[in-house]
C-alpha cells in the first residue's frame, strides 16, 4: 500500500504509539464481537473472555513468530458469517458452528503451511486480490460512517445523508479533520491521539457511554463452560462442507488480501500468513469466532508500525483491556469512525493497480467490491468476483488466461452462493 510508506526503520516508543493505535481503532471488537455472538448462543459475558483472550495469543504469535505488524483478532465480517448464516440462517447450534470453525482452520492452516498457499496465491489474479483489499477498505468506510451516524437507512434510497446536526455526527466530522490533520502532518501517534482528543471532548458532550457490557474477573470461572466445545455430529451432512467451504474462502481470501495491501515489507507475508491460520484454530477451541488480520492494522502502520513489537504491544493492551473493559464505553463510536473511515480509503487505494484499460479485468472487480459493501458479506462479494471473472474471459476468447484452480473455485462459489437461497 503505497499511502502507508515502504520504509522499515523505525523505533520502539513508534512501534509503542503504533500498536496502542491500531488496539483503540480495533478495541471496538471487545463489546462488538460478544454482542454478535450472543445472537448465535454464546454468553455475552464468556464471549467478551473468548474475544480477548483469542486477540492475545493471535497478537503475541503474530509479533513474536511472525515479526509482523499486525493485529489479529475476531473479524467483523467472519463473525457476522458465524452468528447470522451458520447458526441462524443455516440452523447449526453455536457450538456446530465451532466445529465449522475448528475445520475451517485446519484446512486453512493446511494451505497456509504447504505450498497450496504459493498454488491459490498464483491461481488468483491480482486484480480479485487487489480487488478483495479494496472492497474490505469501501465495506470499513461504510461502517465508519455509520457508527459516526453521518448515514443512515434511507427513505427511498438505500442509504442517505443523516442529520448533521446530530452532536455525533458533528463529533465524527470533528475527529475526521483533526485525524486527516494529524496524518497529513506526518504527526507520530496520529491517529492516537485523535481518538484520545474525540474521546474526551465526547465525554464532555455526554456523547460516550458506558459499556453495555457487564463483565467481572469473577466470570473466569465460568468460561470453561465454552472452551473446548466443538460439535462434529453434522460433519457428514452437505451444509456442513458448503458451511466449512465458505468460511475458509472468507479466511483465506481475506488474509490474502489484507496482508498483501498493508504490509510494509511482503517479506514476513509467509509467516504471519501461517500464524493468521493457526489462531483460527486456537479461536475455535477458546470458544470464538474465528479470528483475522484486523484491517485496522493499517492505522497502528501508517502510525509508523513496521514490525512485530506494534503486535506485542497491542497484545499487552488486551491484557490490560480485561481489567478495563468498563471504560471502553467511554470511547465513543464518533472517535473511532474517523480511524476507520481513512483506513479504509487507504485500503481502496489498491484500485490504482487494476487494469481499468480492460473490462474483463475491472468488470469483476466492481462487483466484487461492490457486492462486499451492498451486502455487508465478504463471502458474497468474492462469489460474484470469483464467478465473474473467468466467465468475462471465457465471453473475450481469453480462457486459457485462467488458472484452472480457478475455473474450480468459481464453481464452488457459484454451488455456495445459490445453496443461501435455498
Amino acid at each position: 500500500m503505497t499511502t502507508i510508506g515502504n520504509k522499515n526503520r523505525t523505533d520502539l516508543k513508534t512501534e509503542i504509539i503504533a500498536g496502542t493505535t491500531a488496539f483503540f481503532a480495533i478495541s471496538y471488537i471487545i463489546m462488538v464481537n460478544p454482542l454478535i455472538m450472543a445472537d448465535a448462543g454464546v454468553p455475552i459475558q464468556l464471549g467478551v473472555f473468548a474475544t480477548v483472550f483469542v486477540s492475545i495469543i493471535g497478537c503475541l504469535m503474530a509479533g513474536i513468530w511472525a515479526d509482523a505488524p499486525i493485529v489479529l483478532a475476531p473479524g467483523m465480517g467472519v463473525n457476522a458469517f458465524f452468528s447470522y448464516t451458520v447458526v441462524l440462517n443455516m440452523g447449526f447450534s453455536w457450538r456446530a458452528a465451532l466445529g465449522i470453525s475448528l475445520t475451517s482452520g485446519v484446512i486453512f492452516t493446511i494451505i497456509a503451511c504447504t505450498p497450496l498457499a504459493e498454488i491459490i496465491a498464483e491461481a488468483v489474479p491480482q486484480s480479485l486480490k487487489h480487488a478483495i483489499t479494496a472492497g474490505i477498505g469501501m465495506f470499513l468506510v461504510e461502517i465508519g460512517l455509520e457508527k459516526g451516524e453521518l448515514i443512515e437507512t434511507g427513505k427511498n434510497s438505500i442509504i442517505q445523508l443523516a442529520s448533521l446536526q446530530n452532536p455525533a455526527a458533528i463529533l465524527t466530522l470533528l475527529g475526521l479533520v483533526l485525524s486527516i490533520i494529524l496524518y497529513l502532518r506526518k504527526v507520530r501517534g496520529n491517529f492516537f491521539i485523535a481518538i484520545a482528543v474525540v474521546s474526551i471532548i465526547g465525554t464532555a458532550m455526554g456523547i460516550g457511554t458506558a459499556s453495555p457490557i457487564s463483565v467481572s474477573l469473577n466470570d473466569l470461572w465460568s468460561y470453561k463452560d465454552i472452551v473446548w466445545q466443538m460439535d462434529f455430529t453434522n460433519i457428514f451432512s452437505l451444509r456442513f462442507w458448503l458451511a466449512v467451504f465458505s468460511m475458509t474462502m472468507i479466511l483465506v481470501f481475506d488474509t490474502i488480501g489484507i496482508l498483501e495491501g498493508i504490509l510494509p515489507d511482503n517479506k514476513n507475508f509467509g509467516r504471519a500468513f501461517s500464524i493468521s491460520s493457526i489462531v483460527v484454530v486456537f479461536s475455535s477451541m477458546l470458544g470464538s469466532c474465528p479470528t483475522v488480520v484486523a484491517a485496522e492494522s493499517a492505522a497502528g502502520i501508517a502510525s509508523g508500525g513496521r514490525n512485530g513489537k506494534m503486535a506485542v504491544t497491542a497484545g499487552m493492551l488486551f491484557i490490560a483491556a480485561l481489567f478495563f473493559i468498563p471504560f471502553l464505553g467511554y470511547i465513543p463510536p464518533s472517535a473511532i469512525a474517523p480511524v476507520i473511515i481513512i483506513t479504509g480509503t487507504m485500503m481502496m487505494c489498491q484500485l490504482q493497480y487494476v487494469k481499468f484499460n480492460d473490462f474483463t479485468e475491472w468488470f469483476p472487480v466492481l462487483l466484487l467490491v461492490m457486492m462486499i459493501t451492498f451486502s455487508g458479506s465478504i463471502s458474497t462479494g468474492l462469489a460474484f468476483g470469483f464467478i465473474m471473472y473467468p466467465l468475462m474471459k471465457v465471453f473475450a476468447g481469453k480462457a486459457r488466461q485462467v488458472h484452472p484452480l480457478l475455473y474450480a473455485l468459481g464453481l464452488l462459489f457459484l454451488v455456495d452462493l445459490f445453496s443461501d437461497f435455498q
